[in-house]
């Protein structure tokens, strides 16, 4: 007869066989969730819609660059963006009262197309949406009062981003639908030399070319701090008198929720790049996340409004089980550490569980989504890169369990209601290869 199939955890006191019960039936309904991204993922790069070199042109380009003490990396952005090929394009640095050289370097700028606008203290230094809502209000005087809004598309670069020359081409086939809000661009990192570095951007990679891919079809992809585009019209439905970005620690995540909820649509594109600097240190990287994991925190105040939102009902249902994902996170965190004590303590025995092909289930349901999510990056370069985004995936799984002590601190902080936030410092910038187009590399 068969081996019966039996849970690890069974036999052991009752508390701990319903601890580990609800958290086995959320990990495979993440793993389930993840499975059906991974698919919708996949025919969403096979179909991106055409791009018309010429389509640009039907649209005024505006770019958004907040800067505080951005000496470093702030003219090579700069210098980049001003070259980008369109005809009606507006480079807008809101510089939020630097006390570095970041004005010096400004001036030595000087462009046709580049607008400078200086924020001094007290107005200063209140957060990126404020710097954000400083340039939007600027936008009627730059573009003119008989602009039309819905030709006119609102990007935001980091000033250590550097676009890619075609991701407005690629950015305005998706504009061409009326009914789309934002774009949000692949999110790369150019100093990826390093392991922790290399790593952050595959963690950047799996998020586009997996669940922002996933949900694209949908029109429920989210937008990004660095590298979105959206249309003046969808940021002037959700803007109230401060502007349409809010005092959040992920900002960007909020306006794309609300604009989603509001009847736009949000599209991720893989084939527009913007790259970005990586963090090289634990430290700065573990502070952060915290802002992005206490970001999320915050966003979870949205669950109601995008609850009501005009897509269909599975996408909605999707965008709440996602916000969510701070609570699945801590009930899943929870039990590995409970099952690490266990084991320790010599109450369970985890290891000897079964027949062989049951390890390989657990192991598959442990391990099956990150799998999913770095053959998705990869998967453009058939079955080699399917076998490379498999082996990626372990190294990867260590380091997102090493940010897992992120959602911890984040929820103390939260619980405590700190706000405050720390710039992220940058690095001297170092001549770097730039990726191309949705190339995973």
């Amino acid at each position: 007869m068969a081996a019966a199939v039996a849970l690890p955890f069974e036999g052991l006191p009752t508390v701990w066989v319903v601890l580990f019960t609800i958290a086995f039936g959320v990990i495979c309904a993440m793993l389930a969730w993840t499975t059906l991204l991974f698919v919708r993922a996949q025919r969403a790069r096979k179909r991106p819609p055409p791009a018309d070199g010429g389509a640009p042109a039907g649209f005024t380009w505006v770019v958004l660059v907040p800067a505080l003490n951005e000496e470093v990396t702030i003219a090579d952005s700069v210098a980049r963006l001003v070259e980008l090929p369109l005809e009606r394009l507006h480079v807008v640095v809101i510089d939020d009262g630097s006390e570095d050289g970041t004005p010096q370097v400004l001036a030595s700028l000087s462009r046709p197309s580049l607008h400078v606008l200086r924020r001094e203290p007290p107005d200063a230094r209140e957060g990126k949406a404020a710097a954000l809502n400083h340039g939007f209000h600027a936008l009627e005087e730059i573009v003119g009062p008989e602009a039309d809004p819905d030709r006119v598309i609102v990007a935001v670069v980091d000033a250590d981003g550097r676009l890619h020359p075609d991701a407005p081409s690629f950015a305005a086939a998706h504009f061409a639908d009326p009914e789309v809000g934002g774009v949000q661009s692949l999110v790369r990192i150019y100093n990826r030399s390093r392991l922790l570095t290399w790593l952050q951007d595959v963690e950047f990679s799996v998020y586009g070319f997996l669940y922002q891919a996933g949900r694209t079809g949908w029109g429920t992809a989210g937008m990004g701090g660095n590298g979105q585009f959206n249309r003046l019209s969808a940021l002037h439905a959700v803007a109230d008198h401060r502007g349409p970005w809010r005092d959040r620690l992920t900002e960007d995540q909020d306006l794309g929720l609300r604009l989603v909820a509001a009847g736009w649509l949000g599209r991720q594109e893989l084939r527009a790049v913007v790259e970005q600097q990586g963090l090289p240190g634990l430290r700065r990287l573990f502070r952060q996340r915290t802002r992005w994991s206490q970001g999320n925190l915050q966003a979870m105040g949205l669950i109601g409004p995008v609850t009501h939102g005009r897509v269909a009902w599975r996408a909605r249902l999707e965008q709440v089980a996602y916000l969510l994902m701070p609570l699945w996170q801590t009930l899943v965190g929870v039990t590995l550490v409970a099952a690490v004590v266990l084991a320790i303590t010599g109450e369970a025995n985890f290891w000897d569980s079964g027949p062989w092909w049951q390890l390989v289930f657990f192991y598959l349901l442990g391990f099956g989504g990150v799998i999913l999510g770095c053959i998705a990056r990869d998967a453009r370069r058939g079955p080699r890169g399917v076998l490379t985004g498999y082996l990626v995936a372990h190294p990867y799984a260590l380091y997102t369990w090493l940010l897992w002590p992120v959602l911890v601190r984040s929820v103390l902080r939260q619980l405590t209601e700190q706000r405050g936030w720390a710039k992220t410092d940058r690095e001297p910038i170092a001549e770097q290869a730039s990726a191309a187009p949705g190339d995973p590399a």
